[in-house]
């Protein structure tokens, strides 16, 4: 919209009721209510809007032009079977698997007999992390195929899986297209995109630390000779897994413009937008392969989510009650939220993408540094704490990792809290209830608390810390993403510590309990039935994605409390046992 309207082109918002206050229904010429807040009542609603090869058909034939790929390029490249079909013919690199659509758990059961396990089970019309399992045996497989198809069905309107090889410490390597009606296409510099969780994506940057130049070449050839052969025009990206010896293998493609467009833009100096609307308009593309496959310098995104690490990644919502973006040279914000907005339960938790810019990698990792330290965002959970500890993990700034990053380096929930930083001692003065605290951080993390700024400093260099709590006998600050808390008791009160009585510790084994708001698909017990640990015991869908809820200890089911359809919020009680 933003490219549109320094275009001198008019927009039009389609919204649901969830987000009828939404920024981008203000900012445009004009908003249309298209229903209810459920997806399928709105946004997949075939009749009112829907990004797929049947709408740009529908928009060609009302006499309009689709600022987009056309239609059957849509088609060809938007399912992922049709896709990998196309780029076989185009002598692009595939990864093994069925080259069809999986007849259901059985027969995904027996094409993983042959493919070999590991393998990967994803929605044929899916994108985003949505509809996308990993199998590491055959009850990975018949769990994961249900709760991925399922998923599939709810997110894109399309439950069609298919399955295939999984790639082993891989790097997600894309590259960015761009093609005009007259058939001509060029390729940008590529993305790195390997730091994910939940198969989506989280920290994104252009170029990659480990494509060479050479490899570059051959990616790019082969994605403009899938797009060539497909007769693609306009914006799209080629996915790639590419293994440890640099061998790449095509993904999918996604035939519209992707979350992370904007490193590209910031490392080309090109305004993707700007030019899918000329290509639509007819213009030829005036860009040679030489003058696209040009990098100016580095450019780094952080996806920030309301979520919380600590917890599996589990969405958090609620409203924005303070919400304060990093701003600055080479600081750039995407977002679709502002101070007041609601973070509901029906589409994805992502608060902005924020991009860094600079003359190299190392000057765009400390601008992203600067600017998630000093981003503020209260009312929900988020993920900033980890995008910043990340950003000081060795493997990270060598650039030195694979897929499997966050698995390897954040391997439980509490292992998300940003790892200790030895041999630095930070000295702050607080004030706390009226007296004046000298407080001393040596970065390890201590009580995470559920943030103002304070200046401190660590012997040579200004530091800044965000004030995440400040009571009457407890501070607690933030600091390089890592939380602590630090309690200053009177001497008498510390005195009368130690007559109290010992705090009760609930036993939360006998229950299960929702560890997000959503709502309750399934539940499969009753009282009376026998579990035993690794049972499963219900299903919770929130933000599209399905989990399923295991039995921690052997018993028998007492009670359950909430029937399926029913909306649930975090920690609430689903299951009491015996």
């Amino acid at each position: 919209m933003k490219t549109a309207r320094k275009l001198g082109i008019p927009t039009v918002a389609v919204y649901s009721d969830a987000d009828a206050t939404a920024v981008h229904t203000r900012f445009a010429d004009e908003a249309v209510n298209i229903g209810p807040a459920p997806s399928a009542q709105s946004y997949l609603d075939h009749k009112k809007i829907l990004e797929n090869a049947a709408f740009a058909e529908e928009v060609a034939a009302a006499g309009f032009t689709f600022v987009g790929p056309p239609a059957h390029a849509v088609h060809a490249m938007g399912d992922k079977v049709e896709s990998k079909r196309f780029a076989h013919e185009a002598g692009v690199n595939t990864i093994p698997g069925w080259a069809g659509v999986v007849e259901g758990p059985d027969h995904a059961v027996a094409l993983a007999a042959d493919i070999g396990y590991p393998v990967m089970i994803k929605a044929s019309a899916g994108g985003g992390g949505k509809g996308m399992r990993i199998a590491w045996s055959e009850r990975d497989l018949r769990e994961g195929y249900a709760l991925a198809s399922q998923e599939a069905a709810a997110s894109f309107g399309d439950d069609r899986m298919l399955i295939e090889k999984f790639i082993e410490e891989p790097r997600h390597i894309e590259i960015q297209v761009m093609g005009d009606k007259e058939g001509h296409v060029v390729f940008f510099p590529e993305r790195e995109c390997s730091i994910q969780r939940r198969n989506q994506k989280v920290i994104e940057e252009a170029p990659s630390p480990f494509v060479p130049r050479e490899l570059r070449r051959r990616m790019g050839e082969q994605a403009v000779a899938l797009c060539k052969a497909v007769g693609y025009h306009s914006a799209g990206t080629c996915e790639f897994l590419v293994d440890k010896h640099r061998n790449f293998y095509f993904l999918e493609m996604n035939t519209r413009l992707q979350v992370e467009h904007p490193v590209t833009e910031a490392v080309t100096r090109q305004d993707l937008v700007e030019l899918m609307l000329r290509v639509a308009a007819g213009e030829p593309l005036r860009l040679t392969q030489e003058e696209a496959d040009v990098a100016h310098g580095w450019a780094i995104e952080a996806r920030v989510y309301a979520e919380d690490p600590a917890r599996g990644f589990l969405p958090s919502t609620g409203r924005l009650r303070r919400y304060v973006p990093p701003r600055g040279e080479g600081v750039r914000v995407d977002t679709g939220v502002q101070e007041g907005s609601e973070i509901s339960m029906f589409y994805d938790p992502m608060i902005c993408k924020l991009i860094t810019h600079a003359d190299d990698r190392a000057g765009a990792l400390a601008r992203m540094r600067g600017a998630l330290d000093s981003y503020v965002v209260r009312g929900v959970q988020h993920n900033i704490p980890l995008l910043r500890s990340v950003l000081d993990v060795p493997d990270f700034v060598a650039g030195t990792f694979s897929t499997a990053f966050l698995k390897e380096h954040y391997p439980t929930p509490e292992a998300s809290a940003p790892a200790e930083q030895p041999g630095r001692e930070l000295r702050f003065e607080v004030d706390l209830d009226g007296r004046t605290v000298a407080v001393a951080l040596d970065e390890a993390p201590r009580e995470t608390a559920s943030v103002l700024a304070v200046a401190g400093f660590d012997g040579q260099d200004p530091v800044a810390a965000q004030v995440l709590e400040n009571g009457p006998r407890t501070v607690t600050l933030q600091l390089a993403g890592a939380q602590r808390s630090v309690a200053v008791d009177p001497a008498a009160a510390g005195d009368l510590a130690r007559h109290m009585p010992e705090p009760v510790v609930e036993d939360f084994s006998k229950t299960v309990r929702s560890p997000m708001p959503g709502t309750l698909i399934s539940v499969a017990v009753q009282p009376g039935d026998k579990v035993k640990p690794g049972d499963d015991v219900a299903v919770v869908e929130a933000m599209k994605m399905r989990n399923v809820l295991h039995a921690e200890v052997e018993g028998v089911v007492a009670s359950v409390e909430v029937k399926p359809g029913s909306t649930v919020a975090a920690d609430e009680v689903i299951v009491f046992f015996e």
